[in-house]
């Protein structure tokens, strides 16, 4: 009886249609077509949810791994701060380093619920809906609704679409990423991203371009004024919209006191603080080497790209940290004394001129001016922006919204070019450069002669300082490295390079007289000549001719020499690739100041020659140093002390260009330069240095390369269109005297080391004017112009001496006993640390 029981409700379920039937039943009730239909609905909104939205978000699993856009910084020899370069100004730091009351001040004023919701504030959310509802098609945006969570969704993964999908979006990715993210690490996130106006991005850089301050240096008011910016920065502005800053500024310490963040004594102290901020700048370590980190600049992206399109290394988004050979201190020093030598020249020429001239009117000139990025850091000069006309003064405007006065007694040089006094000349909107003078200002005039100067490390090839104009930011174009100028007699030890390594020597006898060649049926005889057409001196040492820059003797030499192997020569240096034409001996090539420094530099290095570099090293924003490509640590370079292994040595890559023996002879003959040449304003540095000064044809261009075993330095001076300079401007009485500007305070405390001589070098004691060997006397240091002197020869090349039998028995008896006991040539030797 027990089995027919399941039987018998097996068949009564069989006799009412089964399964089919028992369905049939159920989709008769009203709620089961109900929860079909909903389930229906569900499936299809589904999936028009997945394919219009949920297939195309992205993970939100980079966000673990995610890496702002972050500057280069550049720093410069000794380490400190530089430059940086940015399209996005940002410094990243981690949650620990933000100031409590700045992750209040945030939560207080953007999301209050932050730490208690899962990504979606759906009160407030809800709201957002109904105000895009109701100002649907009226052109106006409804309010955000956004929490920090969905902020960090919009900022970083999807983009600012104004659209109601992108609510939708933002809410389920908000919600993974707090599946995904802890909160620390999301307001980490928020406050490393988010866009705060001048060019600010995060809260780091937003309290240096408001404050001037690092983050932890706010008070209260100050971080409160930081909160309010991600509504609008514009909106906000300290400058234009202060009144509405200021009061969204305590509506926000308002929002603080009510929610515990802060007490009353708190909230009322900060609501009677003024704003605070500062005008709009350029931050201060971003004012130096203006050439110098445009060049670097140029270098990292021709190396790597400017962008991450480029690559991971993108110059304005990769966040790398470039060591620079940058001394700021020399650097400061090239730049004013290539400065000073501009204005002594260009003094009493007159005005030439606004700097440019922009359209003005009262009330937005600061931002006009502002929006020229010109500035001037020259002595106490100032860039102005002259505003309007006031009886016998113009009134100007300053970068920072001062104002000031210009009598027309502060502008009366007159115009180059055209007469009349430059206070008449001016007109509302011109940008000029002017001076305190009392309590008014002074014009000034920008000069219009230009440029170049760069100093360099012959030990390695490291720029230390290079200067390419005026001021970077009124003349971009840098003539340190860019310019192509002829460098007249600074090619000369080039030249004759090549003749000591094709047999000549420094005592080698050249004629200093007419010298032509023949061109052809067509061209001629070309007759060379001297600097001021002066006539030949006649027969004469190499070291003669250099030292008093004949022309005549250079090109004899040449030719002697062969030009094919001069050219060879100016070639392996870096100088140039030319034609073996003899003018080229002359100077008529084009080459830089960059060049023409760095093949001294080879020079003063015993011929080893370096590539000039800018930048020492680059590291990722990890750390991992990526240029030098392959780069190795120099592992026990820094130890404290030495730990009985042998010395760590880094590698060198110089490559030896030319003979040692023939870099030494030459820097030995070009000291000569500085002690009796063309170049004798510098002999009072006291200290060894060898140089070469050099004029070109006109004159248009005046130069001087030289300088002393730390390093070397050059530049030339003239018109970036060539015109000639006058007569009485030369190498030696402009481009020199600058030079010694510069070398006065950039050598002091500096040790006094002399020119090492290449191994194999033989010192003999010559007549200066002959270049016969002497015997009996010897050289002094007291007297530059002394007969004789100490040259420098390879083996076998210095002039033979004859047998000396020594004076008769009764002369010995009468010759002087200081003269008897003169030192030997093996005294001088040893005491120059023997024969190198």
């Amino acid at each position: 009886m027990a089995s027919e029981a399941p039987r018998s409700r097996l068949q009564a379920f069989r006799d009412t249609g089964g399964l089919r039937g028992a369905v049939r039943r159920a989709w008769r009730r009203w709620w089961v077509k109900g929860l079909a239909i909903l389930a229906v609905l569900a499936a299809i909104g589904y999936g028009v949810l997945w394919v219009t939205i949920l297939r195309a978000l992205p993970s939100v699993d980079q966000l673990r791994t995610y890496e702002p856009p972050l500057p280069t910084n550049v720093r410069g020899i000794d380490g400190t701060p530089i430059q940086s370069y940015a399209r996005e100004r940002r410094v990243e730091l981690s949650f620990a380093e933000y100031p409590p009351l700045l992750v209040r001040a945030f939560l207080a004023a953007e999301d209050k619920t932050f730490f208690e919701h899962h990504g979606v504030d759906y009160p407030g959310l809800g709201g957002a809906v109904i105000d895009y509802a109701r100002k649907f098609g009226s052109g106006r945006r409804a309010k955000g609704g956004s929490t920090i969570t969905q902020q960090v969704a919009k900022n970083l993964l999807i983009g600012a679409e104004y659209s109601p999908t992108r609510k939708i979006k933002e809410a389920i990715l908000a919600y993974r990423i707090e599946d995904t993210l802890t909160k620390p690490q999301i307001l980490e996130l928020y406050l490393n991203q988010i866009a705060l106006g001048r060019n600010a991005f995060g809260v780091e850089a937003a309290s240096h371009a408001y404050f001037d301050k690092e983050l932890d240096e706010l008070d209260l008011a100050q971080l409160a004024y930081l909160a309010i910016l991600p509504k609008g920065p514009s909106n906000y502005d300290p400058v234009r919209h202060a009144d509405r800053a200021l009061a969204r500024r305590n509506y926000v310490l308002g929002e603080m006191l009510r929610n515990g963040f802060i007490n009353q004594a708190q909230h009322d102290e900060a609501v009677a603080e003024p704003l605070g901020t500062i005008l709009r700048r350029t931050p201060k370590f971003e004012r130096v080497g203006g050439y110098f980190v445009e060049e670097v600049r140029r270098q990292l992206i021709g190396k790597f790209g400017e962008t991450a399109r480029d690559g991971p290394y993108g110059v304005y988004q990769g966040g790398l940290w470039v060591r620079t050979s940058l001394d700021t201190r020399l650097q400061d020093l090239a730049a004013q004394a290539l400065r000073d030598g501009l204005l002594r020249y260009d003094r009493g020429r007159g005005w030439a001129g606004p700097i440019t001239h922009k359209e003005v009117d009262a009330d937005s000139w600061q931002q006009t001016l502002l929006n020229t990025n010109i500035g001037l850091d020259y002595s106490d000069w100032r860039a102005a922006i002259v505003i309007a006309r006031d009886g016998d003064a113009w009134q100007l405007g300053f970068a920072d919204g001062q104002t000031g006065r210009l009598p027309r007694s502060g502008a009366q040089m007159p115009v180059r070019g055209k007469g009349g006094t430059s206070f008449a000349a001016i007109r509302a909107g011109d940008i000029i450069a002017v001076a305190p003078e009392g309590s008014s200002y002074g014009l000034r005039s920008v000069p219009k002669i230009s440029g170049g100067f760069v100093v360099e490390e012959p030990a390695t090839g490291r720029v230390l300082a290079m200067q390419g104009g005026f001021d970077s930011r009124l003349q971009p174009f840098n003539r340190a490295t860019q310019a192509l100028r002829q460098p007249g007699s600074t090619i000369k030890p080039i030249v004759y390079s090549a003749a000591l390594e094709n047999g000549m020597t420094p005592a080698s006898i050249i004629i200093d007289g007419p010298f032509c060649v023949y061109q052809g049926a067509a061209l001629g005889n070309k007759c060379f000549r001297n600097f001021g057409n002066s006539r030949g001196a006649g027969p004469h040492t190499m070291r003669w001719g250099i030292e008093q820059s004949r022309n005549l003797m250079t090109v004899r030499a040449a030719a002697a020499t062969g030009m094919p192997k001069v050219v060879d020569v100016m070639k392996r240096m870096g100088v140039g690739d030319y034609q073996p034409y003899l003018a080229n001996a002359l100077g008529a090539g084009v080459t830089t100041v960059s060049r023409m420094v760095n093949a001294y530099a080879t020079l003063a290095n015993n011929g080893r020659a370096h590539s000039p570099t800018l930048i020492d090293f680059v590291q990722d924003r990890h750390g991992k140093v990526i240029l030098p490509e392959n780069w190795r640590a120099c592992d026990g370079c820094n130890a404290p002390d030495w730990d009985g292994k042998p010395m760590p040595r880094p590698g060198d890559r110089a490559r030896q260009v030319i003979d040692a023996m023939t870099a030494y002879q030459m820097v030995h003959v070009t000291e000569g330069v500085v002690q009796r040449g063309t170049a004798v304003v510098l002999r009072d540095l006291d200290r060894p240095m060898f140089g070469k000064t050099g004029t070109t044809s006109g004159p248009t261009d005046v130069w001087f390369i030289g300088g002393t075993p730390q390093f070397i330095g050059g530049l030339y001076v003239g018109y970036d269109t060539p015109s000639n300079l006058g007569g009485y401007a030369q190498g030696g009485t402009f481009a020199a005297p600058i030079f010694k500007d510069f070398a006065v305070k950039a050598y002091e405390g500096m040790e006094k080391i002399p020119f090492r001589a290449a191994p194999g070098i033989r010192m003999v004691r010559i007549d200066r004017a002959s270049g016969k060997p002497v015997f009996g006397t010897f050289p002094t240091d007291a007297d530059p112009k002394a007969a004789v002197i100490w040259e420098a020869f390879k083996p076998q090349s210095e002039p033979r001496r004859a047998i000396h039998r020594g004076p008769a028995p009764a002369a010995a008896a009468t010759t002087p006993a200081r003269a008897r006991a003169a030192p030997r040539d093996s005294d001088f030797l040893q005491r120059q640390g023997g024969i190198y």
